[in-house]
């Protein structure tokens, strides 16, 4: 826990000072000193710290004022009150103005120690479950890198290389080909793999709301900032964020994310206290960022910043050999989502498959798979089930150049029909439909 947290001792006693700081330091803490309630109010007022042991007796103002008013600026910070003079009422004094602990004077390393690892993880764990809020449903609807194709491959092949590091990555691809999949399996094959992953919606948050999401604010701010928020870049601290469409952003954000990139630190709407950044930083985005960048419409040095290592996830039209597997697994999803056991596909429902030229890619035929699932009849996926398609399943050529579902349909009904030997009522039962349907398909097929 101890890789990257900041703890500000504030002491006014020499030896103890230095006591504390030599070991806390020894366990990988970054300490800062303070000597004064002044000396301390001014460290404070310029940065966040994870943590402050906070004397009670000192020139200047004392540790209960100084707690009282970083419970108003930074009330998520955990505070350890620490004194020479302890008595109850001093103890219960701290503890109702938000102290997280309290010591006597003199304490022996290992108590500081105990009593400043239980601190930070009630922080974190108060972190974790702000985040969990919004995780919740990705983790539980967690998804795969599915297919075989060569492209994919490739993609698994750069994850396994660029994971592990701390190397920043912009993923590019059209929606619904999976980004946000391969954000996350960067995040799994990362040392980061246990901290925090925090998603931001780009496309979602615009102006004002996006700057008070991504940096946070701090009450009164403005109008409707009723308490102190955690900014994504905060709650992501230690981990990983994930900036979905990054090409949404205003370049008035574009600007302060930079110097977030740059600098390592932010501070959140409304305070001049600088919080550090200890995050990596991963991005997708559908745009043509080159293009953005001529239309002046984003900042060329960042995206440099952001494509230090670039990932191009191709369409699903482009690895059509893939959407067998990816049915077959979606297939499962749906069965288990729906609680049925549609056993599999029929050949010309897959040949449909194959045909189509999936403008939604991997979430379009999710969503197919899963609409035929609650639809279908049988036990089998049949290429009735995917007329449920709407418009797209009335395409009489798919975009790509290929036959679309109104062909593929159109032959295979002929093929069955001229298998049966021309009997209609053997083909409209294989085809799993009445006569009078297959006697329109054929009319419409002549």
């Amino acid at each position: 826990m101890s890789g990257g947290v900041n703890i500000l001792v504030v002491e006014d006693d020499g030896a103890m000072r230095d006591a504390c700081s030599q070991i806390l330091t020894r366990e990988g803490f970054t300490v800062t000193e303070a000597v004064t309630g002044h000396q301390a109010m001014e460290v404070l007022g310029r940065r966040v710290f994870d943590l402050v042991i906070l004397d009670v007796r000192m020139p200047g103002p004392s540790g209960l004022e100084i707690l009282a008013w970083l419970k108003i600026e930074s009330h998520a910070t955990p505070v350890i009150v620490i004194t020479g003079f302890a008595t109850v009422d001093l103890a219960v004094e701290a503890m109702k103005a938000g102290a997280t602990d309290f010591l006597a004077k003199p304490f022996p390393p290992d108590i500081l120690r105990h009593t400043v690892e239980r601190a930070l993880r009630m922080r974190r764990l108060t972190l974790e479950n702000v985040i969990l809020r919004d995780e919740l449903g990705a983790r539980s609807d967690h998804r795969e890198l599915i297919g075989h194709s060569q492209p994919i491959q490739l993609i698994r092949d750069i994850i396994e290389r660029v994971g592990p590091t701390d190397s920043t990555v912009l993923v590019t691809g059209e929606s619904g080909t999976g980004k946000e999949v391969v954000a996350r399996r960067l995040r799994e094959r990362s040392a980061r793999r246990d901290k925090p992953f925090v998603v931001v919606d780009c496309g979602a948050l615009v102006g004002t709301l996006f700057e008070s999401e991504l940096f946070g604010h701090m009450k009164g701010s403005f109008t409707g900032a009723t308490g102190t928020k955690h900014g994504r870049l905060e709650l992501a601290n230690t981990g990983t964020i994930f900036f979905d469409e990054i090409g949404n952003v205003s370049t008035e954000i574009q600007a302060k994310l930079l110097r977030v990139i740059q600098e390592r630190e932010f501070t959140r709407v409304g305070s001049a206290r600088v919080i550090p950044a200890n995050v990596r930083i991963l991005a997708a985005t559908s745009k043509n960022m080159l293009e953005e960048i001529k239309a002046n419409r984003f900042r060329e040095d960042l995206y440099y910043r952001l494509c230090v290592v670039p990932i191009i996830v191709p369409p699903l039209r482009q690895r059509t050999e893939d959407i067998p597997v990816l049915a077959a697994h979606f297939l499962e999803r749906a069965n288990r989502k729906c609680h049925k056991r549609v056993g599999g596909f029929s050949e010309a429902a897959m040949c449909a498959l194959m045909a189509h030229s999936w403008p939604g890619n991997v979430r379009e035929l999710e969503n197919i798979v899963e609409r035929a699932v609650v639809l279908t009849l049988g036990n089998v996926i049949e290429i009735k089930d995917l007329m449920w398609l709407g418009p797209v399943g009335t395409d009489s050529t798919a975009s790509n150049g290929g036959p679309g579902l109104r062909d593929v349909e159109r032959e295979y009904v002929l093929r069955v029909v001229r298998e049966c030997g021309g009997n209609r009522t053997a083909a409209a039962r294989k085809l799993g439909i009445d006569r009078k349907t297959l006697w329109r398909k054929i009319r419409n097929a002549i």
